[in-house]
């Protein structure tokens, strides 16, 4: 090639770089922040040009906001600063980034503590965000709208999807079409089971006993699943489970996301971390820091939901409710 011909071609590279370049800074770019029972989890995300996003930041940590509301109905004071903490980080990291907006939802401990309130107020003047305390419901649609998002569009079948929070946990029956027949937001939860029926360490029959009746009783309010459905359960409760089975450390969510976790294994699972003591459940690869104290009750609370269902299976989520938010409040939803 002439260096005349260079000379034509070598701007047009560059213009073309430049041109793609100023298509993704241009990219609308959004953030979320789910305050949980249990954790407290950030997306940042762009909307690409066909509307759906692509994630840029993802990040959780666990802050125990629900620990004691349970029994107090009351957010206590280290929940509240513990969360307060990290909301803060996840708002600074999300504008660092360059997110245009922000939409933070708080969950099950939020909706049931007495002084709410006063942490929504804490929110506004720490991190400078406003946290939207969601219903049960509006829970569940948002964790539908993101299972079928990744495993729904394609089906065959019904899907129902699980979520298995600190302090609640919804059942969620939609159709083929990804119409939603049935939704409910039931008060269990792995910090509220713990916190209610756990005595022990480790846990003892009779501990164990009761955490799986009153599950039982409360499994018992669900419709009959869909014939041929498919269960997705989120949360991450179930990804530690399916980290802890495959033994995945450090956690991988590429190699969780779309797992399969069979019933037989969480039988096996649930024996072996309800009769493990806190130190040895410690020492488990796959399980993260500061879940080992109620992943047995969270073990409980999915195995139980599959026989409700009567189930063998559950497919795994690595992604839930910040995704659902962030169709619900940024207008499009994930391939």
């Amino acid at each position: 090639m002439s260096n005349q011909a260079r000379r034509h071609v070598e701007p047009t590279r560059q213009d073309g770089a430049r041109r793609i370049r100023d298509k993704l800074r241009r990219m609308p770019r959004y953030a979320t922040i789910d305050v949980g029972t249990n954790a407290v989890l950030l997306l940042v995300a762009d909307r690409q040009p066909d509307g759906r996003f692509q994630a840029v930041r993802e990040r959780a940590e666990i802050t125990r906001l629900g620990r004691g509301v349970d029994k107090s109905r009351r957010l206590s004071p280290e929940g509240m600063e513990d969360t307060l903490q990290v909301l803060s980080a996840f708002a600074s990291e999300a504008r660092n980034l360059g997110a245009e907006a922000i939409a933070v939802s708080a969950t099950s401990a939020a909706r049931d503590a007495e002084n709410g309130a006063g942490f929504l107020s804490a929110a506004r003047q720490r991190a400078g965000v406003t946290v939207d305390i969601i219903s049960g419901e509006l829970e569940a649609q948002l964790c539908f709208t993101s299972a079928w998002a990744d495993f729904g569009r394609d089906a065959s079948g019904p899907l129902v999807v699980m979520d298995t929070g600190g302090g609640s946990t919804e059942f969620i029956y939609g159709d083929t079409q990804g119409r939603v027949s049935f939704c409910h937001s039931f008060d269990v939860g792995s910090v509220r089971m713990s916190e209610r029926y756990v005595t022990s360490d480790p846990l003892t029959a009779g501990d164990r006993a009761r955490v799986e009746a009153h599950l039982r009783e409360t499994f018992s309010a669900l419709p009959p699943c869909p014939p041929g459905a498919r269960l997705v359960g989120m949360s991450g409760t179930v990804t530690t489970l399916f980290a802890v089975q495959h033994a995945i450390a450090p956690y991988d969510s590429e190699r969780v996301h779309g797992g399969t976790l069979l019933r037989v294994q969480l039988e096996a699972l649930a024996d072996k971390l309800c009769g493990l003591p806190l130190a040895e459940r410690q020492k488990l690869p796959g399980l993260l820091p500061r879940r080992e104290d109620v992943i047995p009750a969270g073990c409980l609370i999915l195995l139980e939901g599959l026989r409700a269902l009567g189930l063998d299976r559950c497919l795994v989520s690595d992604r839930g409710l910040c995704w659902g938010l962030l169709a619900h409040r940024f207008g499009a939803t994930r391939s």
